[in-house]
């Protein structure tokens, strides 16, 4: 009999749970195994099916499959997952309707709980927030009874794995379950509610745990399923509130969700330019009153017209005196004498679609999930899967729980920086950002002899989280007494003399601005060698940030290469990469990848409502990205895309021959009047001569009466928009760094001139959690020139995952839905 495996949510919502559980059931169909849900989490499986509702456990309702095949070690496996696994292109035969179980008592499923889902039934859920087969608190289940209930229920139906989705609390529950299962069978067995061969099938259960949480409170992994959606609800409210606050020079207070995790509050203060955070993590020091009044009056006395201040509900004094909204605002308006509004974005921070991060991270961890599953033994731990370092990682579940209890405890105990060692380094460098851009402190400057003058220049096309980047290298520099200089319109600007000093006011509200507020092109050094060496001289610059993508990892190149024939080269350079297209060779990131990847998606789930109310319409969407397909594959697997054509790849007239063809067969299988919009994603420059033009018509003609095929360039609409809070938080994080950098390799240099070397010209490499620097060299050798991208990259096989979740590698002739 195939395993059968469910999957539930369970605790408070978060966006991304309909994500993950779309994951899990078709990875499981994919190997061959049963899919299966439970409604309403713990309850649900508690409550069971009605009485006769239960499931036969009796024959193979799998339909016959194929042999398997085998897949390269990089298909659909970030790194840091097992090897190539094998998987099977077999289907179940749902019993809901593709609107999901919000429709069961409709369907006549009223009173069941656990139920057995098909490919198509999970077909729509990657756009939709909260959790369509809902969740609940259940104190039954606390209760032996009601575990025995529960494992009764799993037992009847046939389950015999179970993936759970939610926060440390149902994480707990669901290791509880397992560790029980042997003595709740023995008794179910004593009591004769199963049979002893039930009993001899059941004596294992397997448990799997995912993370879904706003918060981002989970210890051991770097990023939870829903906490940057989360984010970007928070910082859609401040930016929002920001315009006003500015237009009547008030001071506004907002609190935010977080009872014992500040990872909300300090990403979104950095994020939206806050003046002032409360985290429970890390208290104010000394009298919190006069610390943010302190810092507040500063950035009054500066000019500001606004003043933010974001807390986290579980804030609290060192004292451990909770600090509540109201409180803040009896200070701001008592001492500062300021207009002071206070705002609670309760649940809406949990709400609306989840955003491109959440998908993509929901759907690597739910196949992996079912990978776990399959692999388990009754020896293995239950895991909890997490990701760090950018890798799809297995923790041992309770030592996850334990580690994030441990940060409360450690806060009861007033060991807050026990507590904050347990968050992970990002957590620290964003603190240690935060008060750098926001804090005004003559005590920080250094001595007049160690303070450097600091170019900061753009070059490429324009990306979320350059301006982000500028302002923060201007206030890291203004905090420690360096000049920075900013250098306009690129290369050409400081030709033309474009340069100037800039104050801490000026670039105050550059953190939500999209594009360049300095200028950028694509115009590089090589154009005048001797003349761009002359003005850096003029301008006594002794250390250049550049900003920017392919080009500006070209420029540090150039530079690099050039300091034997021009001495004003000999200074430290480091270039921060921003490129929507994240073609940046080693770096496995870039700033504004992860706006251009929301763009892409929204545009996609709009494109795709307007196909699947057409019915029968297949839209082939074109993306940027030059010869670097990122965007693509990314979007392909956040949008739900079935196809995606990349320049790694290409394409092939086979190949596109049998796509057309699967197309075809795929509509054939629809249920009369039930078809969807489908997407099929390219990149602009796949491929020269098939066009999307040309894909589009092709697919009309071959769709004949199944289907239509409709066209949709994106163009530059994936440069432009609000930067993502992920984009400004990396903006801040690694502007921080460039400029350590920049001044320690510039002091340096003053006291030997020769110290300059390949590792003083650098580009800021951004690998997972870890950020190091990479000299412009050792990068140019892992670097596909012709292609302007890199060699290898961690992302190359997740185009296949994107088309095995949209059902085009695994769907044969004859094979139903």
């Amino acid at each position: 009999m195939a395993p059968r495996i469910a999957v539930m949510t369970s605790g408070g919502d978060s966006a991304g749970m309909n994500a993950a559980v779309r994951a899990v059931a078709k990875s499981a169909i994919l190997r061959g195994c049963q899919a299966w849900v439970v409604r309403e989490g713990w309850e649900g499986l508690v409550r069971g099916n009605a009485e006769g509702e239960e499931e036969s456990t009796d024959g193979d309702a799998t339909p016959p499959h194929p042999e398997p095949e085998t897949l390269p070690p990089s298909v659909a496996q970030p790194p840091g997952t097992s090897e190539a696994r094998r998987w099977r292109g077999t289907y179940g035969q749902g019993e809901l309707l593709r609107e999901g179980v919000g429709e069961a008592e409709e369907l006549g499923l009223k009173g069941k709980y656990i139920l057995r889902v098909g490919w198509d039934d999970v077909r729509g859920w990657m756009d939709q927030g909260g959790t369509l087969i809902g969740t609940a608190r259940c104190a039954a289940f606390r209760e032996v009874a009601g575990r025995q209930r529960a494992a009764r229920n799993l037992i009847s139906c046939g389950i015999d794995a179970l993936v759970v989705c939610g926060g440390d609390g149902s994480l707990t529950g669901a290791d509880r379950l397992r560790a029980e299962w042997p003595e709740l069978v023995a008794a179910l067995l004593e009591r004769g509610e199963i049979s002893a061969e039930q009993a001899q099938r059941h004596r294992h259960l397997k448990i799997v745990g995912l993370v879904g949480s706003i918060d981002n409170d989970m210890a051991t992994t770097d990023m939870t399923i829903g906490a940057a959606t989360a984010l970007a609800r928070i910082c859609e409210a401040v930016d929002s509130i920001s315009s006003t606050a500015a237009s009547h020079s008030r001071a506004f207070v907002v609190e935010v969700m977080g009872r014992h995790c500040g990872w909300l509050a300090l990403m979104a203060g950095i994020a939206t330019g806050a003046d002032y955070v409360f985290l429970p993590e890390r208290p104010p020091p000394g009298d919190w009153r006069a610390d943010m009044c302190g810092v507040l009056a500063r950035h009054r006395e500066m000019g500001k017209r606004k003043t933010i201040v974001i807390v986290a509900e579980g804030a609290l004094a060192r004292d451990l005196t909770p600090i509540s909204p109201d409180d803040i605002k009896a200070v701001l308006a008592e001492r500062l004498g300021l207009d002071t509004r206070v705002t609670t974005l309760g649940h809406t921070q949990r709400g609306g679609k989840p955003v491109a991060a959440d998908r993509v991270l929901a759907t690597l961890q739910g196949v992996e999930a079912v990978e776990a599953l399959l692999e388990a033994t009754p020896e293995t731990p239950s895991y909890v899967i997490g990701i760090r370092e950018n890798k799809i990682t297995r923790i041992e579940l309770m030592h996850a729980v334990q580690q994030t209890q441990l940060v409360a405890q450690r806060i009861e105990k007033q060991d807050f920086d026990g507590a904050l060692a347990l968050r992970d380094s990002e957590f620290a460098e964003g603190l240690r950002a935060f008060d750098v851009i926001s804090k005004i402190d003559e005590r920080e400057l250094v001595p007049q002899e160690q303070r450097i003058k600091m170019g900061i220049i753009h070059l490429g096309a324009p990306a979320g989280g350059m301006n982000a980047a500028t302002r923060t290298a201007v206030r890291y520099c203004l905090a420690h007494g360096h000049t920075p200089v900013v250098i306009h319109n690129g290369i050409p600007g400081l030709l033309a003399d474009s340069v100037a000093e800039i104050n801490w006011l000026r670039v105050d509200n550059w953190t939500t601005r999209g594009g360049s507020e300095l200028g950028t092109n694509r115009v590089l050094p090589d154009s005048d060698f001797g003349a761009v060496a002359a003005k850096l001289q003029q301008h006594k610059i002794e250390g250049l940030l550049v900003i920017g993508g392919f080009e500006a990892f070209l420029a540090v190149k150039q530079l690099n290469e050039q300091r034997a024939n021009y001495p004003a080269f000999r200074m430290p350079i480091a270039a921060i990469p921003a490129t929507i297209s994240n073609n940046v060779p080693v770096s496995e990131f870039s700033l504004g990848s992860d706006t251009s990847l929301n763009a892409l998606v929204d545009a996609c789930d709009a494109i795709k409502q307007s196909a699947s109310a057409s019915r029968n319409r297949t839209f082939v969407v074109e993306t940027q990205g030059g010869r670097c397909g990122y965007v693509a594959v990314m979007g392909a697997l956040a949008a739900g895309a079935v196809l995606v054509y990349t320049p790694e790849h290409g394409i092939g007239l086979q190949e596109l021959g049998e796509d057309v063809a699967w197309l075809r067969r795929r509509f054939e299988l629809d249920t009369k009047g039930k078809s969807e919009g489908r997407l099929v994603i390219r990149n602009e420059r796949a491929s020269d001569v098939y066009t999307t033009e040309v894909i589009t018509k092709i697919l009309k003609e071959e769709g004949q009466d199944l289907f239509d095929s409709r066209s949709a360039s994106l163009g530059h609409t994936l440069q432009g928009g609000t930067p993502s809070p992920l984009d400004r938080a990396r903006a801040t994080r690694l502007a921080i760094k460039c400029c350590e950098f920049l001044t320690q390799h510039a002091l340096a240099l003053r006291k030997d001139s020769t110290a300059y070397g390949d590792a003083t010209a650098a580009i800021i490499a951004i690998r997972g959690s870890d950020v190091e620097f990479v000299g412009a060299k050792d990068m140019a050798a892992q670097a596909d020139m012709k292609n302007r991208r890199g060699k290898t990259a961690w992302w190359h096989g997740l185009k296949r995952l994107a088309e095995l979740m949209g059902g085009r590698t695994a769907l044969k002739v004859g094979e139903k839905l």
